[in-house]
């Protein structure tokens, strides 16, 4: 047998962060509707199937091209499955598509997966020389370097900034267009990789300097956090009585997106000192979102799985009109 492709090995490598908690934390309905709003490679997928009967089933998305072919041999011998291309916001267009006015839970694991990180040409990593592409979605939307090739200094300076807590922003952002402008564009990973290793003076032990530079244009060139917001948006709606959302975040910008976002739904806001003081019209507050559970991966996964040390998991359940959080 001849030795498997580099892209071939890349998702037999792929490990599924918090697979049985989060599809534990589901509660899965024998007979249910569940949404995998993030496919990957089908591991939480998989065990959810292998916990549903014959009436149960998967609407499976993912943006990305390549895991939706990944996919494709299960989803064609698997009948309670639909595998369908598009980004995790629009799992509700999916729903009304397939006619399914609401679900008994919603799963979402976010960030980049073990295959994109490690098929170099993707353009997710600084270990390595390839395109400075970096979209989930390949058929749509500009790359890393085109963003690098329009963007001023102060929009780089933002996004590095406010989506990799990038001490070294300015002078990386400054870097980046000045090469520009002597006719050397950033193009390439190797290129940014070693920009940043020049502009940047000191680093965390054992970081890479390119770490937060990487991690900052990904999630901007695939505008991950407002995917997320609107797809927290759609739950209240479509998510039935008793029904879970269980949210594997990466990185603290989603994690406190989602506690935001359950808290918001779980107990009323907190009043300012000067409402306390003010005659206000009495309202009550009816939660519709009861918190269960963080979770975070156990030692033995940490160890044997060294990408899932940042993973947090949040788990909610939908409540009834009325019914005390």
């Amino acid at each position: 047998m001849s030795a498997p492709s580099h892209r071939a090995a890349a998702a037999l490598q792929h490990r599924t962060v918090l697979l049985q908690e989060a599809v534990d934390w589901l509660a899965v309905d024998p007979r249910g509707t569940y949404v995998d709003a993030t496919f990957g490679r089908g591991g939480h997928t998989r065990e959810l199937l292998a916990r549903l009967q014959p009436q149960g089933r998967v609407v499976a998305l993912d943006r990305d091209p390549q895991a939706i072919q990944a996919g494709a041999e299960l989803a064609r011998g698997e009948p309670r499955l639909q595998l369908v291309h598009a980004a995790f916001s629009q799992w509700g267009e999916v729903l009304d598509r397939l006619g399914i006015a609401s679900i008994q839970g919603l799963l979402l694991d976010l960030g980049v997966s073990s295959p994109q990180l490690d098929e170099t040409e993707r353009g997710f990593s600084f270990r390595g020389d390839a395109p400075l592409d970096m979209r989930m979605d390949t058929t749509r939307g500009l790359t890393a370097a085109q963003f690098l090739g329009e963007a001023d200094v102060d929009e780089i300076t933002r996004v590095l900034r406010d989506y990799g807590d990038e001490r070294a922003a300015f002078a990386i952002a400054k870097a980046i267009v000045a090469g520009r402008e002597r006719g050397q564009p950033v193009t390439r990973t190797g290129e940014l990789a070693a920009l940043v290793a020049q502009a940047v003076r000191s680093r965390e032990p054992g970081q890479d300097p390119a770490t937060r530079t990487f991690q900052a244009l990904r999630i901007h060139v695939n505008a991950e956090l407002a995917e997320l917001e609107a797809a927290l948006a759609q739950v209240m709606d479509r998510l039935a009585a008793g029904g879970r959302l269980v949210v594997i975040s990466f990185h603290s910008l989603e994690d406190r997106i989602v506690k935001q976002f359950v808290q918001a739904h779980a107990r009323p806001p907190a009043l300012t000192p000067q409402q306390r003081r003010l005659p206000l019209p009495s309202t009550e507050f009816v939660p519709g979102l009861r918190a269960l559970a963080r979770v975070r991966p156990g030692d033995a996964e940490v160890r044997d799985n060294p990408r899932s040390r940042s993973a947090v998991m949040r788990v909610a359940e939908r409540l009834a009109s009325g019914q005390p959080a």
